[in-house]
């Protein structure tokens, strides 16, 4: 819509269901023009749909990309009774993601896509990227995942001399009980929940940040939060002892396209030098690494402005030369019409 409420010639709005691996799962894609790339935003959890976060802090990029929402099998709006646990698998998503590629190239006229993988996204952007390189034209990752256990190391190591530094004798007590991972479900939210404490993501100005985030976009509700959060512990309850053996320096060491690696300095959550030391051994055509210097695990919430000026800066101009060569290769394809069904209330 323009400043007078009127549809954009060329532009896209759709929220609603797509079925992706038998089950529906919720997709919006939102643009000014459907001819600009189509950017893929992968959530983090596994199991913890960032819609919201994405809609409200990245939703200038709507004017450069067109963006894709996706609640993954088992998140948000896409955690359903018909999504049986044992099929919450790397395996399924990735075949998920696939369908929800070829949809989106249908539905916009588009041969590739743009992959912004964040946390666990990361680690399934890196993966798809790797197997289908013919459909993606560049891979971002934010928070990125690397060597998936060492990473939960140092998580755990930096939290625990943090506990001893600041003389939190509970924290440490628990820490200690715990003992450095592998961690259960339950281990794992308690230790990060020490973390997101000292690094004052449990004060008011923070829980107001997420109330904040949540009430400025239409698509999300207050109420929605009780069920993203039950979503999320039961998707990690079924996915974390198989994502915390993955190591994509041996899964993913080379990948066929531009790779932009987006970190914040002060990310404790994947350890910003771990993710590092993977894009110092990936393999790529041309990749750049960009620090946010006054960010943790979210670059995209604590410095908006610099990442979505990042991506039109840096990321669009490939997409978009890759894209029309990869348009030329095959013939642009015309757009679909509407693939996804109603929202249902």
């Amino acid at each position: 819509m323009d400043g007078r409420g009127d549809e954009v010639n060329g532009s896209i709005a759709e929220a609603g269901y797509a079925r992706l691996g038998g089950v529906d799962q919720f997709v919006m894609m939102r643009g000014l023009n459907r001819s600009n790339p189509p950017l893929i935003l992968l959530h983090g959890g596994p199991g913890f749909s960032e819609t919201a976060f994405f809609r409200f802090y990245c939703a200038p990029l709507e004017r450069f990309f067109t963006l894709i929402y996706w609640d993954q099998r088992g998140a948000g709006k896409s955690a359903r009774s018909d999504v049986k646990p044992e099929t919450l698998t790397v395996a399924q998503l990735l075949a998920d993601l696939a369908e929800l590629v070829d949809l989106t190239c249908r539905r916009l006229g588009h041969e590739q896509v743009t992959l912004f993988g964040h946390s666990w996204g990361s680690a399934l952007g890196v993966l798809f990227a790797a197997r289908a390189p013919e459909r993606v034209a560049a891979y971002v990752g934010c928070g990125q995942i690397g060597d998936w256990a060492k990473g939960e190391k140092e998580f755990y190591d930096f939290t625990l001399a943090e506990a001893r530094r600041r003389g939190h004798g509970r924290a440490l007590r628990e820490l200690e009980k715990m003992g450095p991972p592998p961690h259960s479900v339950e281990q794992l939210l308690a230790a990060r929940t020490w973390l997101s404490r000292f690094e004052g993501r449990m004060s008011p100005g923070a829980i107001w940040q997420v109330v904040r985030a949540v009430l400025g976009t239409p698509e999300a509700s207050l109420w929605e939060v009780p069920h993203t959060m039950r979503a999320l512990h039961a998707t990690l309850a079924a996915m974390w002892p198989e994502v915390t053996r993955l190591d994509l320096n041996q899964l993913a060491p080379a990948l066929a396209m531009p790779v932009f690696f987006l970190l914040g300095r002060h990310d404790h959550w994947v350890p910003s030098h771990v993710s590092q030391a993977y894009f110092e051994a990936l393999q790529a055509p041309s990749k750049q690494l960009v620090w946010f210097e006054q960010s943790g695990h979210e670059p995209f919430v604590d410095e908006p402005e610099k990442l979505n000026r990042t991506m039109i800066e840096l990321v669009r101009p490939v997409c978009v030369e890759r894209g029309l060569s990869a348009a030329r290769r095959a013939g642009r394809c015309r757009p679909a019409r509407g693939l996804l069904l109603p929202v249902r209330r």
